[in-house]
């Protein structure tokens, strides 16, 4: 394993930045806390300066990872207001996400 190993993945349409040991946190993944999970779709691997780049992903790569926790955000609220017109709106939202902990990237 090289120490500036780091890749990009996507999970669910969006896409983050891998290093080895790093938590990420992803969209809702329907798995249990603590099974292990792999990202198939990695556009692209950086191993000592040395770069790596799919078209558009990058065949017999895996990033591996452990899931942490499945928790929520922080409510955000939703105002719509019009002044003199006796309009006002409120709403709230959760959005829920799960922490992933990256333990390894395979790169053959």
């Amino acid at each position: 394993m090289e120490i500036n190993m780091y890749a990009i993945f996507v999970c669910k349409n969006k896409q983050y930045k891998a290093n080895i040991g790093k938590t990420i946190k992803t969209e809702k993944i329907e798995k249990k806390t603590g099974e292990k999970i792999e990202f198939n779709q990695i556009l692209m691997i950086n191993t000592n300066n040395c770069v790596h780049i799919g078209k558009p992903y990058l065949k017999n790569c895996i990033v591996k990872g452990v899931i942490i926790s499945q928790k929520k955000n922080k409510k955000i609220k939703i105002i719509k207001f019009k002044r003199r017109k006796h309009y006002k709106k409120q709403q709230g939202h959760r959005q829920k996400f799960t922490e992933v902990k990256i333990t390894e990237i395979i790169k053959n």
